[in-house]
């Protein structure tokens, strides 16, 4: 039986506003849900200031190991938005103003009004492929396999839509929750990793939380396998219910 395609990749956050607390960042949660609704597991996940040289490290790091890399942040009109050339260093090649990136720009503002500010919106890396933006007209990039997005949500979101097309997909991510109920981790831990080194091709984790005055604990098994899943999850429920009858009885 083949194994079940696995596509990998990485979030890279780009700016000092993430950092510094001004600005809570919303991109990350989403593109990982995003992502595995359509088969690619995100692996890894970064912030980064707006400096240059953190930028390119960042990039050349996550883009050799993982199938696809995605930046937020920092393609924006103002000086400290040096993705661009940050992504062009990366990949050793020269940024400039992209004719196409100008055109795309001019069906939103009139000529007079596309200032040189704007017009640092249209700087691509050479070889880049544009990603479409709905709303603000000003385009993402693609090189290699690096897909350069903006900041804001709402713009991030619309271009993650048409960047994903150009995307290989894999196996989805099958997930199940066995409640555990009021068992705590301290009386299932030992017994759960048991189980978790005899099902190695799934992972396993538990995941307490408190709510009306008690805890509630859940057990997640995820995979590409869907027999494997199964037995795992089997497994977990036939521990959570001996443990739980033994919690009555004594």
């Amino acid at each position: 039986m083949s194994r079940p395609t696995t596509v990998t990749a990485a979030v890279l956050v780009i700016g000092d506003e993430i950092l510094s607390g001004r600005t809570k960042d919303r991109n990350l949660g989403y593109i990982a849900e995003y992502l595995a609704n359509i088969g690619v597991d995100v692996r890894e996940a970064r912030v980064v200031p707006d400096v240059e040289d953190e930028i390119v490290a960042a990039v050349n790091a996550l883009r050799a190991r993982y199938d696809y890399l995605i930046t937020t942040g920092g393609i924006g009109p103002t000086h400290d938005d040096i993705t661009a050339d940050s992504i062009g260093r990366a990949f050793g090649v020269p940024v400039g103003e992209d004719p196409r990136a100008i055109a795309i720009m001019l069906e939103r503002y009139a000529p007079a009004d596309l200032t040189p500010a704007r017009r640092r919106m249209a700087r691509m890396p050479e070889g880049a492929e544009l990603i479409e933006n709905p709303i603000s007209r000003a385009p993402g990039f693609r090189i290699g396999n690096v897909y350069v997005l903006a900041g804001v949500p709402a713009v991030m979101q619309a271009m993650l839509d048409f960047a994903v097309k150009s995307m290989k997909t894999g196996a989805l991510m099958r997930v199940e929750v066995i409640a555990a109920g009021s068992l705590p981790e301290g009386l299932y831990g030992e017994a759960l990793g048991r189980i978790a080194s005899a099902h190695p091709n799934v992972a396993i984790g538990s995941y307490p939380s408190f709510r009306d005055g008690r805890f509630n604990n859940q057990i997640v098994v995820r995979g590409k396998d869907e027999e494997a899943v199964a037995a795992a999850r089997r497994a977990v429920e036939e521990m959570v219910a001996a443990l739980s009858r033994n919690a009555v009885a004594s």
